[in-house]
């Protein structure tokens, strides 16, 4: 996989993530809100691309694995730790599977396609 593409979708599982939960909770979609909302998880996925130096192996696994785990539960603990808000576990569980489902997901599509095309060679 390439980085750009990497870069891209991640960025943008994160913030469809963050913009489901602002409307499911009646916020708005301005994007102070989404900001306000994002920043901890987006701080979080670039640690998660620097521990796994994304620009190496941007794969579903180990890399991906790494990063969504990174991602949800670096931006759950910045969540709590430099805002107001808490971490309810119906929470936690939602940001955990929701940021599975987007950040592996894309990767998985990625893998099968590519493994698809290798058979059809």
């Amino acid at each position: 996989m390439r980085l750009l593409p990497v870069v891209v979708a991640d960025l943008a599982a994160v913030v469809l993530f963050v913009l489901a939960g602002v409307r499911t909770h009646d916020g708005g979609i301005a994007a102070a809100d989404v900001a306000a909302t994002a920043w901890p998880f987006l701080l979080a996925l670039l640690v998660g691309w620097a521990l796994v130096r994304l620009w190496r192996a941007p794969r579903l696994l180990p890399s991906g694995l790494v990063v969504w785990l990174v991602t949800a539960a670096g931006g759950l603990w910045l969540r709590v730790l430099l805002t107001e808000d808490t971490a309810r576990l119906p929470f936690v569980l939602v940001t955990l599977l929701t940021l599975a489902v987007l950040l592996l997901g894309w990767r998985a599509v990625v893998v099968l396609v590519g493994r698809s095309r290798a058979r059809g060679r």
